[in-house]
């Protein structure tokens, strides 16, 4: 578990203090949490100078760590026709191009998420989704078993062991091109409902040979990908692993099962776990106010002993300073409000009174009043 470094003072706010896994050190405890963007304007995978801007923003907007969009390890592991993918060598220069652009303007770290949709691909481009793909415009979708996420859904194909073996390679040659990309962490995506997770819920899998059945067999496939990512991903870069701590149905996992989850990651060698839930069906999670996923990491942290990330309604430095304070994640995740406000954490320190440097391009944020006192 991480503690306050000798170098840090009594007075920093919690959400300012650093945090380190392997040789990672991040300035400050709030992540740009992973957001489906579906701007790969040439449909197979591409980023753009959209991403360079999306998540360049949002690093010289303060954060200590930025994470790329769910990016996908193959080209029938998309969500969308629009995904950003690194299925292709073509795919490397392009995510350099936005990881440089982190490094040398701003002080954040960049990770990038690796995931396949699984039973949840082949959907138009999100703000197209009333415009169903066409026949030709559609691909295979694969799972654990031949089960659709839900009404309107592709029907999958159930995965043999080849089909297993080929996600286990993509996950891995994802690994080994977002590390010449130049990332500074990955994270595998083992929640919502998409190919990783719908293996680890009772909810889609329902098969009968050894990855399915039991909660240790259902966690098979997820912690082979891991071990083979762990194995050529470098030895002093960190990994996590998002996970849906809980499935919102009395049917699926319960958070016994999440924490058992991260027990298991965490023996295979996992260093973090961002810790979200449900979605892994097309009923979605309730609708609850305030830091309702929270207490799931908070539960995960105490009973495995392991760093988490927690995510979910996080809007006021106030919530952050409190979770990080006591202990119940050590990163912060922020998505929406990260949408609303890239500069969300220069804007926290504003109002903290914690003195976080401007970028030397921009002094004059500093002197700048956003509330004066009288208007003319």
């Amino acid at each position: 578990m991480a503690t306050r470094s000798s170098d840090v003072s009594a007075d920093t706010p919690p959400m300012f203090t650093p945090f380190s896994l392997r040789d990672l050190t991040l300035s400050n405890r709030v992540v740009v949490s992973p957001m489906c963007m579906y701007s790969a304007d040439d449909l197979d995978g591409t980023p753009t100078d959209f991403h360079v801007v999306h998540l360049g923003s949002r690093a010289v907007g303060g954060v200590g760590l930025v994470f790329t969009e769910m990016t996908q390890i193959s080209r029938e592991g998309r969500i969308s026709p629009g995904d950003a993918g690194i299925y292709d060598d073509k795919h490397i220069e392009p995510w350099k191009r936005v990881v440089d652009f982190v490094h040398n303007r701003s002080d954040a770290k960049i990770g990038m998420q690796l995931g396949h949709a699984g039973r949840k691909a082949c959907e138009p481009i999100a703000w197209l989704r009333d415009t169903p793909l066409t026949d030709e415009e559609k691909w295979e979708v694969v799972a654990p078993s031949a089960i659709p996420f839900g009404p309107g859904s592709e029907m999958p194909r159930e995965m043999n062991q080849g089909d297993i073996a080929k996600v286990i390679d993509d996950f891995v040659s994802g690994a080994e091109r977002a590390n010449k990309a130049g990332f500074d962490i990955i994270e595998l995506h083992g929640g919502h409902g998409y190919l990783l997770s719908s293996f680890i819920s009772p909810l889609s899998n329902k098969r009968t040979d050894k990855y399915g059945g039991s909660l240790e067999n259902r966690m098979r496939l997820p912690l082979e990908v891991f071990r083979a990512v762990r194995a050529v991903w470098p030895e002093e870069k960190p990994i996590s692993c998002r996970i849906s701590a809980v499935d919102w149905d009395d049917h699926g996992n319960q958070i016994e099962d999440g924490i058992e989850v991260a027990r298991m990651f965490k023996q295979a060698g996992l260093d973090i776990i961002d810790v979200s839930s449900g979605n892994v069906t097309s009923v979605r999670r309730p609708v609850t106010p305030g830091l309702f996923q929270t207490p799931f990491s908070e539960a995960i942290r105490e009973a495995v002993g392991m760093p988490t990330m927690t995510v979910g309604n996080i809007a006021t430095p106030e919530q952050i300073n409190g979770v990080i304070a006591e202990g119940r994640a050590d990163l912060c995740c922020v998505a929406k409000g990260h949408l609303f406000d890239p500069y969300f954490v220069r804007h926290a320190a504003r109002a903290l009174g914690y003195d976080l440097k401007w970028p030397k391009q921009y002094p004059a944020a500093a002197m700048f009043n956003p509330e004066p006192k009288e208007v003319r």
